[in-house]
This record gives C-alpha cells, structure tokens and sequence, in this order.
C-alpha cells in the first residue's frame, strides 16, 4: 500500500481550520487525532491481509458435489479408491463438483459424460449429505446431493467394469449388502445409512 501525496496537505488544512476557529490548542488535539486514526486504519489493513499460513489463505471452500445412485439389481455402481496414509480402500458413487451457476441434476449428468461417456436419467433426490473428511492428510468438506440415477443405455448394465475417462480409477458393481454389513467402506459419510433405510 503506498503512501498518499494527499494526506500531508489534507491534515495540514484541517488543522489549520480547526486553528483558526477554536484556538491553537485545539489544533494539536485536531492533529494527534488525525495521526492516530491514520494508524489505527493502517493497522487494520495490515491485520486483515490474508496469512499465508492460514487456513483461509490456503483456499479452503465447502465443495458440492453430485452423486448418483446407478443400482443394477442389488449393486451399486461405485469408483474404488485408496488413501494410503489412512491405510483404506473405499468406494463412492460417480459424481462430481457442481460448477457455479450449474444446477445439481445437470452437473451430475455432465459427470456421467466426462466420466463414463454415457448419458444418464436423473431420478428422485434420496437425501443431502455433509460430508467433514481427511483424504490422503488434507482435510476436505463437501457437501453432496444424491440421486438415484438410470443409464439411457441398457447395455452398460451388462459390462461388469468401466474406465473413468478422466481419472485413474475404475468403475464397477458392488454388492449393497458389502457396505450395509460393514465389509467395504463407501463414502461420503452418512450414505450407508441412507442405504441401510431402504432395508
């Protein structure tokens, strides 16, 4: 922040006004206002200057995302990913951010093309969820809207597994009854006990 040419001759006249209508004392009063506010302004500038060892500095935001619940008989359509300083495995729906402006069901829909290349089926809203969480060390917060969804395209319920197109990661169909029973973990937090009100 640089410093104004200004300020010297705007203190300078409202001394001098103050001077000439309640007396000199009154001036220097006038004048160590002035300064003490200058520095009280500056300061809170100073302060409020994002930290960079701060957590707001370093981008932290809520996440939305959309989900979908893609079910072939019993089973749930789900990416498998590792955090290794968890030391787990786990699963998720396909899905992903909801971009600024864009609403839940199109995002998911956009998704499910970037992702699989297959056109979708919004249905009903199953619930919300808020997911607190730490992968792989970084501590993350979404919040995610889950669907149920169908694929337009019938024969993508008979390939066993489907490559993400934009991730290193491999989608496939796993048993409800492996997350509802505890055997395998599925993410966000709060989904296995949507699923396990269904039963």
């Amino acid at each position: 922040m640089g410093f104004s040419p200004w300020a010297v001759p705007a203190v300078g006249i409202v001394v001098v006004a103050v001077a000439g209508e309640f007396g000199a004392g009154w001036a220097w009063l006038a004048a160590g206002a002035l300064v003490a506010a200058g520095a009280g302004w500056l300061g809170w500038i100073v302060l409020r200057e994002p930290r960079a060892d701060s957590v707001a500095g370093m981008g932290s935001s809520i996440r939305p995302i959309a989900l979908g619940l893609v079910r072939r008989r019993a089973q749930l359509l789900v990416f498998e990913g590792r955090d290794d300083v968890k030391g787990e495995t786990y699963y998720r729906p396909l899905g992903g951010g909801i971009e600024f402006g864009e609403h839940s069901k199109d995002a998911l829909e956009r998704e499910f093309r970037e992702e699989l290349d297959a056109e979708i089926k919004v249905g009903e809203l199953r619930g919300v969820l808020e997911n607190v969480f730490a992968w792989r060390g970084n501590p993350g917060h979404e919040i995610a809207f889950v669907y149920e969804a169908t694929f337009a395209d019938p024969d993508l319920y008979a390939k066993e597994e489907m490559k993400i197109l934009d991730d290193p990661a491999t989608a496939r169909w796993v048993d409800l009854n492996d997350f509802t029973d505890g055997r395998k973990i599925l993410y966000p937090n709060g989904l296995t006990e949507l699923l396990s009100s269904e039963q």
